[in-house]
């Protein structure tokens, strides 16, 4: 698993990340930076293998991660059922080009 610093202190770097994989399952794809998308895409992977058996240790794990109830409802009624019979890699990062801003390689995270 990558774990960047991403230039925050950990309390914001966690909330960020909770954002981010919550943003992820709600929308099907986000845009971000690349070394954000690698920590996102390791989170949301774990979490949809939870959401593969839906047990209610398992829904209790991921609503403590996520912050939306209807995103965690989804995961386990749609999201995870989807990729029962998929051992891993459910998620794709593509590479978009560099941030105008400042450079940044940007990078387009999805669900399969």
């Amino acid at each position: 698993m990558y774990h960047y610093k991403l230039g925050r202190r950990k309390d914001h770097r966690e909330a960020m990340l909770r954002n981010l994989v919550t943003s992820l399952l709600k929308e099907g794809k986000i845009m971000t930076t690349e070394a954000r998308g690698k920590s996102a895409k390791a989170i949301a992977e774990k979490l949809i293998t939870l959401a593969k058996n839906d047990t209610l240790h398992n829904r209790r794990q991921v609503l403590a991660y996520l912050y939306e109830e209807n995103v965690v409802r989804k995961l386990f009624k749609e999201i995870g059922p989807k990729y029962a019979d998929r051992p891993g890699g459910y998620t794709r990062i593509v590479k978009i080009g560099p941030r105008r801003g400042d450079g940044a390689m940007m990078v387009l995270v999805e669900l399969l």
